[in-house]
Order: C-alpha cells, then structure tokens, then sequence
C-alpha cells in the first residue's frame, strides 16, 4: 500500500530534476555517507550539526594537552600535578575504549 501523497512527491521530484535543481549539488555523485551504518545515522547527524565528539575523542584531546604542558613545565611539583591528572584522563580513556570494545 502506498502513501496518498506518494504520487505528488515524486512530480515534485521529477519537476526539480528536469528544472536543474539538482544539478551540481556537492557531493554529488558519491555515496551517502550515513548509508554505511544507518542505525547511527541520526546520531552522527546531530553530534555533527552540535560540534560534539565522543568521549574517546574529547579525553584524548586533553591528555595531548597535558603531555603540551608537561613538556614546557619545569617546575617538579608541577610536573607531578601534571602526570598525575594525565593518568587520571588515561584511566578514564582507557574505561571509555573498553566499553566502546565490549558494548560499541
């Protein structure tokens, strides 16, 4: 059984296509990207259009700032304060690629 307004879509469509409307579109031509893994193609939408990036990405972000930090810092008590919240940030990386292994 179709849809009642199935018919009026694809006129629509048709006229757009035979109007140029889809002429030159980017991407065109290529797969859609999102038809590789459907069921998370919402999801990847809305953390896309939200700027948002998963745990892994975000705790790896900082612990590359922290070995930054480290790295210009020469004084030894803060150096110690930075290696300590680098195995912290690790520590919860390594719990966040766990549950991605087992769960993902």
């Amino acid at each position: 059984m179709s849809h009642p307004l199935e018919a009026a879509i694809e006129n629509s469509i048709k006229a757009a296509e035979a109007a140029g409307e889809f002429d030159d579109l980017p991407g065109a031509g290529k797969p859609l990207a999102f038809l590789t893994n459907p069921k998370d193609a919402v999801l990847d939408r809305i953390m896309t259009e939200a700027k948002a990036k998963p745990p892994v990405v975000t705790l790896k972000m900082k612990i590359l700032e922290l070995h930054q930090a480290l790295k210009a810092e020469t004084d030894d008590s803060a150096r110690k304060a930075i290696m300590t919240e680098i195995s912290g940030y690790q520590l919860k990386l390594d719990l966040e690629l766990e549950a991605v292994r087992k769960y993902g």
